[in-house]
């Protein structure tokens, strides 16, 4: 064989190689993709993540709290103990929801991202299934801020609090992955994608017991709980928290809710990906 040939059947190694490195794991290689591009706007991460939990925690705290536990608090508990797992929820789900709203439409529409990585052997499910666990990497710090600051103001022990993380993890799971689903769908933006803040996000965390026990909610606005993500990963976060009383049976029920919305999202996510990319 000829230095030439040699040369070029090692090349070709090498690209065949690559191709099928790539093609095992091309989601790591979105995920890499928008770690790079959240370094950006991190100071604005770190400000907002640092910045929120304390602002909250001390408004409620020593505002709403001092009124609500004059009352002797919350299922016996102090105010702030029983809203604060909610809140930490409650940042799981904006920012699920919030990456997979213009960042996913963006791919399609404004950048072209998606295309571009079609190109490549990364497949349609690898860029939906990246995406979402590129999510998770923008989670775990925003999430990580708010358990500290519950650990520095006496509210939860470490160990309780760091229990917290992969419930946030999961609800961020299923948001995202309904929240993807849908917008994926959807070839122009006519202002429907600020709905998905509006008039989903916004509500939920007003009518999923976030603030108050859902049981104090008029019988008709209850069932928006039921189905809300938010209450069950609030309530798995207060068992964990304070050990508020939870049968195994609602153990199951909220841990296979979550688990449900983030499979059946997935898979939805994936056909829209591979219907708009390869149809």
């Amino acid at each position: 064989m000829t230095a030439p040939a040699t040369y070029k059947a090692v090349i070709d190694h090498t690209v065949v190689a690559d191709h099928q490195k790539v093609r095992r794991w091309g989601w790591a290689h979105v995920v890499e993709h928008m770690v790079l591009r959240m370094r950006s706007y991190v100071s604005t991460m770190l400000l907002t993540g640092i910045g929120s939990p304390f602002l909250y925690l001390l408004g409620l705290g020593f505002g709403l709290g001092v009124l609500v536990d004059q009352g002797e608090g919350i299922e016996g508990v102090p105010y702030l103990t029983f809203v604060a797992p909610a809140l930490v929820m409650a940042t799981a789900m904006q920012v699920g929801a919030q990456e997979n709203t213009y960042g996913v439409f963006g791919g399609f529409k404004w950048t072209n991202m998606f295309n571009a990585m079609r190109l490549s052997p990364v497949s349609p499910g690898q860029m939906a299934m990246g995406m979402q666990a590129g999510t998770l990497v923008r989670v775990v710090p925003m999430l990580g801020f708010y358990l500290v600051a519950l650990v520095l103001f006496g509210i939860a022990t470490p160990l309780r609090a760091l229990a917290m993380l992969p419930i946030g993890l999961l609800l961020a799971l299923a948001v995202g992955s309904a929240v993807m689903a849908w917008v994926a769908t959807q070839k122009d933006d006519r202002g429907q994608l600020s709905f998905i803040e509006r008039f989903v996000i916004v509500p939920l965390t007003l009518f999923s017991g976030t603030y108050f026990p859902l049981e104090t909610l008029p019988g008709y606005l209850q069932p928006i709980g039921w189905i809300s993500p938010l209450w069950h990963a609030a309530e798995l976060g207060r068992a964990v928290m304070y050990d508020m009383a939870m049968s195994p049976l609602m153990w199951l029920v909220h841990i296979g809710f979550l688990a449900s919305v983030a499979a059946i999202g997935a898979v939805l996510s994936v056909r829209v990906f591979r219907r708009r990319l390869d149809g």
